[in-house]
């Protein structure tokens, strides 16, 4: 019998998260008309994917090289040395425009929305931002990409959660004057250090990428349909994003055109690097964190009340405002608002080059009952190492900044499967390093502001 595990201490969630150890289980993904098939899903298909998940309600290619070809470390080569194309139109965009549209974004994220320009035509200034929503107890409920693409108009880009009918839920009484609703808009990303090269060729003299700030949005034609682009990405590799208007018409177009452009730079399609965005840190909602985790315990704390880099000093209201400060005055204070803080790990065992089927379980470095988890693994080529991140218990460390960290050189033993372990049923040698892994090629908010600590 497989039991779930009950030592690590999960008693401020209401929904554990499931530590039964069942391995890999072989079974066939049903596709049938359940599930949403992107307007780029013939499409991944042609370029060979091979399996697939579900994401926001859409079937999502994760993997085109098959593991007897060398699976998904031969993608990893692809983004590390080349350039890659990723269909993410499971990123739904959620658009919220009306003369209300700026109060009410700011009432559901945690940082300040009046502080987010409206995209120019030249791509110059950071019209986007990562965001997060919060529900009324503090828990994460999104984490998107926030284009605002026009003074009165906004688009999430989700993750993995339907905040679309929150939103809408959020204004049932219509207080605010704004209109919410999915858009048929679609986006891509292009990843990889030949990325700037690329969409030079993509786009001509349109807009100058090479000027484009971090988050910076622009207008621009791609294989004769109207996109917006911008440079940003799940990976910490350069890259960038394009969004396709009235993708289920144009999916081919723009598709064959970035193929077309990417021929010359080695552009391979594969799914989204999750081995390269663990490196830089970055958080998948629902492996990482959820809608019980607050932000503080997931890394996510400089997010609260943020108005600009280092500023935390949003005085308007939003959805959980009163609960995530009252934590972060007492985070400040000393006390342990919750059980488990993300962190990040150095791990031995053989080379972990496929994604984990179960949320790996920690020990205190002398052995003993498990008191954490690990989340997202994967093997660091360049390093020669294994990192993670996971969760283990809090101990109070704070940054200079205020923000609870894991406490760096910390040890720990993970409970890696036998085909990861040194040895089968001896769990390995674990430590507590800072994140990111490997800087990111445009240093995110949690980068700047951990350099200022």
């Amino acid at each position: 019998m497989i039991k779930h595990v009950t030592t690590v201490d999960q008693s401020d969630r209401k929904v554990p998260y499931n530590l039964r150890q069942s391995g890999p289980t072989p079974v066939k993904m049903l596709i049938s008309t359940r599930v949403r098939k992107s307007p780029y899903w013939h499409l991944s298909m042609k370029a060979g994917c091979w399996r697939a998940t579900v994401y926001n309600r859409v079937y999502h290619p994760r993997g085109y090289v098959k593991p007897e070809d060398g699976g998904a470390m031969v993608e990893y080569e692809a983004i590390k040395n080349h350039v890659t194309m990723w269909n993410v139109a499971v990123e739904r965009q959620i658009q919220v425009k009306g003369p209300d549209a700026e109060a009410f974004v700011d009432y559901v994220i945690t940082r300040d929305a009046t502080r987010i320009p409206a995209m120019k035509s030249d791509g110059s200034v950071r019209a986007a931002r990562y965001v997060i929503l919060c529900n009324s107890m503090g828990g994460v409920l999104n984490d998107p990409i926030l284009l605002r693409v026009a003074q009165d108009e906004f688009w999430f880009s989700l993750s993995d959660s339907d905040i679309g009918l929150y939103l809408q839920g959020v204004n049932h009484d219509k207080k605010f004057d704004v209109e919410i609703d999915e858009i048929d808009v679609c986006p891509v990303q292009i990843q990889g250090p030949k990325a700037h090269a690329l969409m030079k060729d993509l786009i001509g003299d349109q807009v100058d990428v090479d000027k484009m700030p971090f988050y910076g949005l622009a207008e621009a034609n791609v294989g004769g349909r109207k996109c917006v682009i911008s440079q940003t990405g799940f990976s910490g590799a350069a890259g960038f994003e394009i969004y396709l208007y009235d993708a289920t018409l144009y999916a081919d177009d723009m598709w064959n055109a970035v193929l077309d452009a990417g021929k010359k730079h080695n552009l391979m399609v594969i799914a989204p690097a999750h081995h390269r965005r663990i490196q830089a840190g970055i958080l998948s909602w629902g492996q990482d964190m959820d809608n019980q985790h607050n932000p503080f315990q997931c890394n996510l704390g400089y997010q609260v009340s943020l108005s600009g880099l280092g500023e935390w000093s949003k005085k308007a209201d939003y959805v959980g405002k009163a609960v995530l400060e009252k934590m972060k005055a007492d985070l400040v204070a000393g006390q342990k608002p919750y059980k488990l803080q993300l962190v990040g790990m150095t791990l031995g065992g053989k080379p972990i080059e496929e994604y984990a089927p179960d949320f790996w379980l920690v020990s205190p470095k002398d052995g003993g009952d498990p008191c954490g988890y690990i989340t997202s693994p994967w093997y660091h080529p360049e390093q020669k190492r294994n990192i993670a991140m996971g969760y283990v218990p809090f101990d109070g460390s704070l940054s200079k900044n205020g923000f609870p960290i894991g406490t760096v050189g910390q040890k720990f033993k993970v409970h890696l499967p036998d085909e990861y372990s040194d040895a089968p049923g001896v769990p390995v040698d674990a430590e507590v390093v800072s994140i990111p892994f490997t800087e990111s090629y445009n240093a995110n908010t949690r980068e700047a502001s951990k350099a200022t600590e």
